[in-house]
């Protein structure tokens, strides 16, 4: 592990993305911990691609059209699905207090499923991690399983951060059904966005 992978993951995780989105929003709308189980089920979504990376499975998904296509189309069927779920929720109050944790078992199971259904993240991971193995490794598996959950870890650290932030604004939200209305559409607008993105996103 160098200092040169820790740089660039960190940079890589705090890029905003679907993942941030979903989290912020969960923090936004529901609470600190909402926002939490979204980063979970975020960051253990990231571990089929990893895996996938590592096992050779990626070159499968890069080699078979078919293959992509039907998880990326999957993919982006269920973020216009959470889109549309957020706009018919906007129309009523907006934000939600955590009720049980079967609740939030749902919110860390959207999150897992939003990262699970990228194909590009395997392909991400079969070109990222190898650029960081060392030349003189005895086991490049167990090198790229250790770099990916260090990788794991930030995305889970960053994302419970920006989850936390967005649950400290969530009290100007309470006082303004109108102001959490607009938001919520414009997170469920982004998500729309980030599908139409997928769908014509070559491999």
């Amino acid at each position: 592990m160098s200092t040169e992978f820790l740089i660039t993951s960190l940079v890589v995780v705090l890029i905003p993305g679907t993942g941030v989105l979903y989290t912020v929003s969960a923090g936004l709308f529901i609470g600190a911990r909402a926002a939490v189980f979204a980063a979970i089920g975020c960051t253990f979504g990231i571990l089929p691609s990893l895996l996938a990376s590592i096992l050779g499975l990626a070159v499968v998904i890069h080699s078979s059209a078919l293959a992509f296509q039907v998880i990326k189309y999957i993919g982006v069927a269920y973020l216009l699905y959470l889109s549309w779920s957020m706009w018919k929720n906007s129309n009523g109050l907006a934000l939600k207090k955590e009720k049980s944790d079967e609740r939030l078992f749902s919110v860390m199971m959207k999150g897992f499923l939003i990262n699970i259904l990228n194909p590009k993240l395997t392909l991400f991971f079969l070109a990222f991690i190898p650029q960081f193995l060392s030349s003189n490794s005895s086991s490049y598996t167990s090198e790229m399983l250790v770099l990916g959950l260090i990788f794991m870890f930030m995305t889970l650290v960053v994302f419970i951060l920006y989850g936390l932030l967005a649950t400290s604004v969530r009290e100007y939200l309470i006082n303004s059904e109108k102001i959490s209305r607009y938001v919520q559409r414009v997170f469920a607008g982004t998500f729309a966005l980030l599908g139409l993105k997928l769908a014509f996103t070559d491999r």
